[in-house]
C-alpha cells in the first residue's frame, strides 16, 4: 500500500529520522512503536505531506510519488488522524468534517448532502455519530470517531493513526478496536503509531519498531511478545511490572469533607469525603468524565472559589479558598492531566517551561521584573538531566518535543519543588514504555521519601500497580474504596460503571 525507502529528516542538528525503510501491505493493520522522540510522528508525518523528508523516496501501490503536502497525500488516498484533534469545538459534526472539503457553494453549502453521506459512513462502522451534534458536548471517545469519519470522507484508503487510543478509556478502546476491524474488513489499510505494546499485540497484523531515529526491526505481530517488543524498543530488559516495597504511612497531608464542584451540567463533585496520608500513594479509578478533572484541579486551586463546596485540609490548615500560587508554595505540586492547557507554554524554551511556578522566587527572581538567567539555565538542565528529556536542550521550544518528553519535563519541573503532596493526573498518558518504566519509578521514590501522593489514571492497570489505596469515584461520588492488591481488575470495572 505505501513503502517508505531510504528516508532521512533532520531538524536543525537533530536527527529524526535516519535511512528509514518500511512497507505496508494492503488490507493490514501496520503498527509503529518506539520510545517518544524515536521518529515515529515524524516518518508517518512524511507519509502524509506534512513535512518533507531531506532524501529517501514514497511508493504508492509500487509508484513512486511526490508528497508534497496533505492535499497530495488525500488525493493519494492517505488520511491522518493526529494525537491532538484537530476539531473546531463550536462547531457540528458535518461542519468539521466537510470543512476544507465543502460541498454546494461558499454562499450555499449542501449541508443536508453532507448529513445524508456522514450518516451513511458512521451507520456502516456502527459509529453512532450524529452529525448535527456539537463538538464540544461529545465525549473524546466519540471526537475520535469524528476524527475517523473525517478521513473516511475524504476518501482515505491509507489510514494513520498517531496515539489514537491516548486519551480513550479502556472501555472506549475495545469500542474502537472493534472499528479498526471492521474497516480492516471493508478493505481499509492502517497504521496505528503507539506505546501500548498490549495494543499492538491485540490489534496488528505487523510491527515495525524504531529507536533513535532508525527502523531496528519489522516483524509479525504473531511472531512476538510483549517482552520481546519492550527490549527492541528500548534497547535493554525492560522491567514490565511495578515494583514497591510496603507503604510506611504517618500523618495526614491532605483531607477532604464533603467536598463540592459545580461543573457545566450540574454538580461534577457532589459530597466527596476521603484523606492522603504521607507516604502514600491513594489511586482514583472511574471512567474519564466521573469528576476526576475536577477533584485534581479542585485541589490544585484551578477552580473558582463560588463552584465550591466543603472543605480542603492540608495538614492543619483549610486551603478552600487558598490561590493555586500559595498552595504551590506550601509544596503542593500538579501534574495535570491536559499537559499543552496546563502544563506547558508551547511557544516558550524549555528553560522558560522549567521555571514556571517560582518565576517570581529567588533564585530565578533577583528583582522586580529581572530574572537570573544562569539560575533558569542551571534549573533547566538539572530537570533536563534528572529526568532525560530528548533532546537535552534547554533552547528548544517545548512544542518541538515528543508528548513523552513534554510529560518528563512537567514530571521534573513538578518534582523539583520536592513537593508533600503531588496531584497527579494520567502520568503516562502518550508516554513510552521506557518512560513509563522511568515515572513510576520516580513516583515509587517520592512516596518512599514521605510525600502524599493522589493519583489519577484512566489506565486501570497502572492505577492498580502503583496505588497502596484505590477510591472508585462514580457519577462525582466515591462508591467504594479497595486494596488493589487483593481486588481484580473485573471488580474494580464493576464499581467504576454501576454494575451487578
Amino acid at each position: 500500500m505505501i513503502e517508505l525507502k531510504n528516508i532521512t529528516k533532520t531538524f536543525g542538528d537533530v536527527v529524526a529520522n535516519d535511512d528509514v525503510s518500511m512497507k505496508v501491505e494492503p488490507g493490514t493493520i501496520h503498527a509503529i512503536v518506539g520510545e517518544n522522540g524515536a521518529g515515529k510522528s515524524t516518518i508517518m508525518r512524511i507519509a502524509y505531506g506534512f513535512y518533507g523528508a531531506d532524501s529517501g523516496e514514497i511508493l504508492v501501490n509500487d509508484k513512486k510519488v511526490e508528497i508534497n503536502n496533505p492535499h497530495d497525500a488525500i488525493d493519494l488516498g492517505i488520511g491522518m488522524v493526529h494525537q491532538h484533534f484537530m476539531l473546531v469545538d463550536t462547531m457540528t459534526v458535518a461542519e468539521n468534517i466537510i470543512l476544507g472539503s465543502e460541498t454546494g457553494t461558499a454562499a450555499n453549502l449542501d449541508l443536508e448532502q453532507a448529513d445524508r453521506e456522514i450518516r451513511e459512513l458512521s451507520d456502516d462502522l456502527k459509529l453512532g455519530i450524529n452529525p448535527r451534534a456539537y463538538i464540544e458536548d461529545l465525549s473524546v471517545g466519540e471526537q475520535q470517531r469524528v476524527e475517523l469519519l473525517k478521513a473516511l470522507y475524504r476518501k482515505a484508503k491509507l489510514l494513520i493513526l498517531d496515539e489514537p487510543t491516548a486519551v480513550l478509556t479502556p472501555q472506549e478502546v475495545e469500542d474502537f478496536f472493534n472499528i479498526l476491524r471492521r474497516m480492516k474488513e471493508q478493505g481499509e489499510t492502517i497504521v496505528i503509531i503507539t506505546h501500548k505494546l498490549e495494543e499492538v499485540l491485540a490489534i496488528s497484523d505487523n510491527v515495525t519498531v524504531m529507536r533513535d531515529g532508525k527502523s531496528v526491526g519489522n516483524v509479525k505481530t504473531s511472531d512476538t511478545n510483549k517482552k520481546d517488543l519492550a527490549k527492541m524498543i528500548v534497547g535493554r530488559e525492560v522491567l514490565l511490572t511495578v515494583e514497591k516495597p510496603e507503604a510506611k504511612t504517618s500523618e495526614v497531608v491532605l483531607n477532604l469533607k464533603d467536598y463540592r464542584v459545580k461543573g457545566k451540567h450540574g454538580m461534577a463533585l457532589n459530597g466527596v469525603s476521603f484523606n492522603v496520608r504521607a507516604g502514600e500513594i491513594v489511586g482514583i479509578a472511574g471512567v474519564d468524565g466521573n469528576g476526576q478533572t475536577e477533584l485534581i484541579e479542585g485541589i490544585a486551586g484551578l477552580v473558582s472559589f463560588a463552584d465550591q463546596g466543603g472543605t480542603i485540609e492540608f495538614g492543619d490548615r483549610d486551603i478552600t479558598r487558598m490561590s493555586a500560587r500559595k498552595r504551590k508554595e506550601l509544596q503542593i505540586a500538579h501534574i495535570p492531566e491536559d499537559r499543552h492547557k496546563r502544563g506547558l507554554l508551547l511557544d516558550f524554551d524549555l528553560a522558560e517551561n522549567s521555571m514556571l511556578g517560582v518565576h517570581y522566587r529567588p533564585p530565578i527572581a533577583v528583582g522586580i521584573g529581572l530574572l537570573d538567567g544562569t539560575a533558569i539555565g542551571k534549573r533547566a538542565d538539572e530537570i533536563i538531566e534528572g529526568f532525560d528529556v530528548r533532546p537535552p536542550k534547554s533552547e528548544l521550544a517545548a512544542k518541538s518535543l515528543s508528548g513523552g518528553n513534554q510529560q518528563k519535563l512537567i514530571i521534573g519541573r513538578e518534582f523539583k519543588l520536592d513537593p508533600k503532596l503531588l496531584l497527579v493526573s494520567q502520568p503516562t498518558r502518550g508516554v513510552d514504555i521506557g518512560a513509563i518504566e522511568f515515572i513510576h519509578r520516580k513516583i515509587i521514590e517520592l512516596r518512599d521519601g514521605g510525600a502524599a501522593i493522589l493519583l489519577v489514571s484512566a489506565e486501570l492497570e497502572e492505577v492498580t500497580a502503583l496505588a497502596d489505596r484505590l477510591l472508585v469515584i462514580r457519577e462525582g461520588k466515591i462508591v467504594g474504596e479497595v486494596n488493589p492488591k487483593e481486588t481484580s481488575v473485573e471488580e474494580i470495572g464493576l464499581l467504576m460503571t454501576g454494575g451487578d
